[in-house]
C-alpha cells in the first residue's frame, strides 16, 4: 500500500499522538462535549433499523448516546483508540474496523447514515473525508457533523497561529467548512446550527441527492 491508499500517512506524527493521548483523551473532551454530542446524535432516526457508519469513532464517547436498533460499523485509524471504545458498546451491534477515513475500505452507496464526529478538523486532508463519507452513503441518507469550523473570511488569528503545531499532534483550527462542502457537490445541507463555543463548534445534517 501507499501514501496514496492510506492518506493519513501523510501525517505520521498525528497517529503517534493519539496513541499517547488516548488514555487521557475522554478527560479533556468528554463532559465539555456531552451536550453537543447528544444534541447531534438526536439528528439520527429512531424508528427503523439501519446500518451507519461511525468515521472516527475515537475512544467511543458516542457510543453511549445512541439509538440501540441501528447496526454500526465504527472506524478509526488509531488502535489504541479502538480498544478504549470497545467497553462503551453498551448493548449496540457494532462491527469494528482499523482503517482510513480518507480512503474507506467500503463499497459505494454501502450506508444509510454516516457519522463524522471530530473527525473532518483533523486528518490532513478534509474534503478527501467527506468525500469518502458521501461515497459509501446511499443516496437519500444523511450525514451528521459535529466540528470545530471556521467560518468564511473568519480571521481567527490566534487558531491560524496555534494551527501548524495543533494540527500536526491533534486537530486543525483552521478548516472552512464550506470550503469543504463545495467540494462534494452531492450534498447539501439539512441543517447547520452553532452548539458550543460561540458557533466555532457546530453541528451540522448533510443529505445525499
Amino acid at each position: 500500500m501507499t501514501k496514496r491508499d492510506l492518506p493519513y500517512r501523510e501525517n505520521p506524527m498525528l497517529r503517534w499522538s493519539y496513541s499517547l493521548i488516548a488514555p487521557f483523551y475522554d478527560l479533556v473532551v468528554s463532559r465539555p462535549l456531552l451536550r453537543a454530542r447528544t444534541q447531534s446524535l438526536r439528528t439520527l432516526p429512531a424508528d427503523q433499523a439501519k446500518k451507519v457508519l461511525l468515521s472516527g469513532i475515537g475512544t467511543g464517547l458516542d457510543l453511549p448516546l445512541l439509538p440501540k436498533l441501528h447496526h454500526y460499523t465504527a472506524l478509526d485509524f488509531n488502535a489504541a483508540m479502538l480498544e478504549r471504545a470497545k467497553p462503551r458498546v453498551a448493548g449496540l451491534q457494532v462491527e469494528w474496523v482499523l482503517g482510513d477515513s480518507m480512503a474507506l475500505p467500503f463499497a459505494d452507496a454501502h450506508f444509510d447514515h454516516v457519522v463524522l464526529h471530530l473527525i473532518l478538523a483533523v486528518v490532513p486532508q478534509p474534503a478527501q473525508c467527506l468525500s469518502e463519507a458521501a461515497r459509501v452513503l446511499k443516496p437519500g441518507g444523511t450525514i451528521v457533523i459535529l466540528d470545530k469550523f471556521l467560518r468564511p473570511q473568519q480571521t481567527a488569528p490566534l487558531r491560524r497561529a496555534l494551527n501548524p503545531l495543533s494540527r500536526r499532534i491533534a486537530t486543525r483550527m483552521d478548516v472552512v467548512f464550506e470550503e469543504v462542502l463545495s467540494v462534494v457537490p452531492q450534498l447539501q445541507v439539512v441543517s447547520d446550527v452553532p452548539l458550543l463555543a460561540g458557533g466555532w463548534f457546530r453541528g451540522i445534517v448533510l443529505r445525499k441527492g
